[in-house]
């Protein structure tokens, strides 16, 4: 496992060629967040976080263009800024390029679904 988690670091840093969006630091939508998000790994070129979503749990923070590796199955949905949402499942093992968003995630799933997502700096 640990050896998809670095592939899944250089797929980050290889394909982060731009400049990333920077985070805001909206308290109010902070507060709201519900899922546990820790950093496993920061510096000066890359930070490295585990999020981990129990049934029910949202995500509502600002977020730059990052690589996600799934490490638990989780079926999630997303609602965008305008209000549309959508349903999708994440298949453990899979990596993920996800572009700068600031979307509300939701676990809609029965399980716990944990992530680590891989941001260039």
């Amino acid at each position: 496992m640990h050896a998809r988690i670095v592939s899944a670091i250089v797929v980050a840093l290889s394909l982060a060629a731009t400049p990333a969006f920077g985070q805001s630091k909206d308290k109010a939508k902070a507060k709201e967040s519900t899922a546990v998000t820790k950093v496993l790994l920061e510096n000066d070129k890359v930070r490295v976080t585990e999020t981990t979503f129990k049934p029910g749990d949202v995500s509502r923070t600002d977020r730059k263009a990052r690589t996600n590796y799934v490490v638990t199955d989780g079926k999630l949905e997303r609602t965008t800024k305008d209000g549309k949402k959508s349903t999708y499942e994440r298949k453990k093992g899979t990596a993920i390029w996800m572009e700068a968003d600031s979307d509300v995630v939701k676990n809609v799933g029965k399980t716990t679904y944990v992530v680590v997502g891989v941001t260039a700096k």
